[in-house]
């Protein structure tokens, strides 16, 4: 389902997975209790849509949605400083996380701009055809009418 801003209408879903320092095997029992209930407090309080959380004994997969002014580098940067902080301040186990992570995008495309991008990959064009964005464009204003 497509969010909306003042200027926007986005669907914009990240895949993000980061480990702890030194990879320990720490993220268990409680610890990842505390740590599901963290991430839905920040997601909330940065405007953010907390759709999965799972977390492994060495690695934590979430799926978050965001608005599009925000950066999946900034968004990482809050999930993981302010989580880390927090914990560290509320509970006497402390977390660590390494610099590293993964982000990767996952969302919807329309099936018109596949298939087009598909029929493009064929034909050996480079890109989309501009008459397809048009169409789909188009489309969406007719949706909002």
């Amino acid at each position: 389902m497509a969010n909306r801003t003042r200027h926007a209408v986005y669907e914009l879903y990240y895949h993000v997975v980061f480990i702890p320092k030194y990879r320990e095997p720490c993220l268990t029992g409680a610890t990842a209790d505390r740590l599901k209930a963290i991430f839905a407090e920040i997601c909330d309080d940065k405007d953010l849509e907390l759709v999965e959380v799972d977390i492994m004994p060495d690695h934590v997969h979430l799926c978050i949605g965001s608005p599009p002014r925000n950066a999946p580098s900034l968004i990482l940067n809050w999930i993981k400083g302010i989580s880390a902080r927090w914990y560290n301040d509320r509970y006497d186990d402390h977390i660590k996380w390494t610099r590293s992570y993964y982000v990767g995008s996952a969302g919807s495309v329309p099936e018109s701009l596949c298939d087009s991008a598909c029929q493009s990959e064929q034909t050996g064009s480079d890109a989309v055809t501009s008459e397809a964005v048009e169409q789909y464009i188009a489309d969406q204003w007719e949706k909002e009418g």
